[in-house]
């Protein structure tokens, strides 16, 4: 695997934590163009977002959706994952119904990396 295709392991756990700090977060994934890279993905494909991460809190109800997807994409180091991130902020609920709706959250959601583990 080049260095261009590796993923910044490190980093991507200090953001889950970061998150975590503030939020109880159920679940986090990510996916996108990165991380299809780190997989083998061809490099002739449309790329799409190079980061798409997803991240689940039943703390979020009640929080408006821009303040939540805000106050997480401000916790993302860009310049450490060398790319800004397209960030989701779910409930449990609003998870499950996203899932189904959008095929960005259903992509990573299929093919993303847990940065927790599995809920029991």
């Amino acid at each position: 695997m080049t260095d261009e295709n590796r993923l910044n392991q490190r980093e991507l756990e200090r953001y889950r934590q970061r998150v975590s700090d503030r939020y109880p977060v159920q679940r986090a994934l990510v996916g996108g163009a990165r991380v299809d890279d780190a997989h083998g993905a061809a490099p002739q494909r449309e790329r799409g977002p190079e980061f798409v991460v997803i991240l689940v809190s039943d703390a979020f109800g009640g929080v408006p959706w821009l303040e939540r997807v805000h106050q997480c994409g401000s916790l993302w180091d860009a310049f450490e994952m060398g790319s800004r991130a397209v960030v989701h902020c779910y409930t449990a609920a609003e998870y499950e119904r996203k899932v189904e709706q959008l095929p960005a959250v259903r992509m990573v959601a299929e093919r993303g990396l847990e940065l927790l583990p599995e809920p029991a």
